[in-house]
């Protein structure tokens, strides 16, 4: 596959989100041919099985915004050992109702980052486990956990530092890799 559009989903809501700069360095960094662009949550309400049978239109959208893209990558900050309540509440609307998961065989990379030295390892542990249930191919390595530091990522998403530039780089490509292997093979004539 040569061009590829992968969607991303931000784990947190915060406008201040260390992982939502992250998103925006992979953006910067994607290789050429790929094109990355997110997929909001913010504007979910609470998932209930009451809405099963009547979707609101922005769980329509985010929905089809999944199965618009080739890929997603789920950049998760860690709250209290865990994913936040915002990224799962936007996981159940997207496996919602039941047998119409837009996770499906969806290639799927998590990443994050934060202040500590274990970034968000066990927070991607726990989304992991969600995606296995959902039966999205997930990467599995490299894992991408991301120590930010004091000016490792400029106000525009640079990445200030050339180790974590190519480490990135290198997770976007070993994505893209797990992407080409799921694209759908178009029908010969």
């Amino acid at each position: 596959m040569t061009n590829r559009t992968i969607g991303y989903i931000v784990g947190s809501i915060s406008s201040t989100s260390i992982n939502r700069t992250l998103a925006k360095a992979l953006e910067r960094l994607a290789p050429e041919g790929t094109t990355l662009v997110e997929i909001p949550i913010k504007d979910l309400p609470f998932y209930s099985v009451d809405h099963d049978g009547n979707f609101p239109q922005v769980a329509v959208d985010f929905k089809q915004a999944i199965a618009d893209v080739d890929g997603v990558i789920i950049v998760t900050p860690e709250y209290s050992r865990s994913i936040p309540g915002v990224l799962k509440n936007a996981l159940d609307w997207a496996a919602r109702p039941y047998g119409q998961n837009a996770f499906h065989n969806k290639p799927t990379a998590v990443i994050g980052t934060s202040g500590s030295g274990v970034a968000t390892a066990v927070a991607q542990q726990h989304l992991k486990a969600i995606l296995s249930h959902f039966n999205a191919p997930t990467l599995g390595q490299p894992e991408g956990f991301i120590q930010t530091t004091p000016g490792l990522f400029a106000e525009d998403g640079e990445v200030t530092n050339d180790a974590t530039a190519g480490f990135l780089t290198g997770y976007l490509e070993a994505f893209n890799d797990l992407v080409d292997r799921y694209a759908k093979v178009p029908a010969s004539a």
